[in-house]
């Protein structure tokens, strides 16, 4: 008799070694006793179409979370009868259904609203920093919340204003300056600042005190944009935040359960160790 093999997921990206993402879900599987794996992947962008037609013979796979680069082309491989395509434009999660059929969602508006789902800024000016598949996971939520008006700092305004006009936000694109506009919230949804990256050098003078600074990033974890903002006593969210929650969302999907969010002060430790 042939042992069925054990059930995995995995992160695929390029470059994946800096990805949390198996810690994260390492932790949950173990909380639950639950006997299956999850491993990172390194993806490039040439591997993408062969990736999936591989995985998708593997009946032990139960489906990834996709990190940078490929949010946006990863849609052209799996079917998406949510039309991800239509609303956010990215994905960062695929799994397998009943049928068999890869199907890709995301993740990411749920994880990056979670910290902040008691915060009323109905109305309330807010800056995205970066126009990528992170970005638009949180304009799109931001577009749910009534928010605005909304303005996105990006290298390319002309990407920004196209994003403004897909989420039907009122607001205006800009390049990155040396100073924020007055935002009740302020998202950093770029790789700036982040290990390896240019840092993120933007005056924080225009934020009323009861503004928020939000940064996605999580490696490192103090963030110089965070740093900036605690220096003005400023409110943060750091990027762990929306990292546990997205991949809370993801790991229900995966593997049918709910994580264990009661140990999430273990789980913060294990990350910042």
């Amino acid at each position: 008799m042939t042992l069925a093999a054990r059930p995995y997921a995995e992160v695929i990206g390029d470059p994946i070694a800096q990805s949390k993402s198996p810690l994260i879900h390492g932790f949950w599987l173990d909380a639950l006793g639950i006997d299956a794996e999850y491993r990172h992947k390194l993806v490039t962008a040439a591997d993408l179409p062969a990736y999936f037609a591989e995985r998708k013979a593997d009946f032990a796979w139960r489906g990834c979370n996709i990190t940078m680069p490929h949010k946006l082309a990863s849609l052209d491989h799996v079917s998406d009868p949510g039309n991800v395509r239509g609303t956010i434009g990215a994905i960062n999660t695929v799994f397998r259904n009943q049928a068999g059929d890869c199907i890709g969602t995301n993740t990411d508006a749920a994880g990056f609203w979670a910290p902040i789902d008691d915060l009323d800024i109905a109305g309330q000016p807010v800056t995205v920093i970066g126009a990528g598949g992170a970005a638009r996971a949180i304009l799109f939520a931001l577009s749910r919340m009534g928010v605005g008006p909304v303005t996105i700092l990006n290298r390319n305004p002309l990407k920004g204003a196209a994003l403004l006009s897909t989420f039907g936000l009122k607001g205006q694109a800009l390049p990155i300056g040396p100073a924020a506009p007055p935002s009740r919230l302020l998202v950093n949804a770029s790789v700036l600042g982040m290990a390896g990256q240019p840092p993120l050098d933007i005056d924080l003078g225009a934020l009323e005190p009861d503004s928020l600074v939000y940064d996605i990033v999580y490696s490192p974890l103090e963030t110089g944009l965070l740093k900036a903002a605690r220096a003005r006593d400023l409110e943060t969210v750091d990027g762990l935040e929306m990292l546990i929650g997205q991949a809370a969302v993801a790991f229900e999907i995966l593997f049918h359960v709910e994580p264990p969010r009661d140990r999430d002060d273990e789980l913060r430790a294990l990350l910042t160790k």
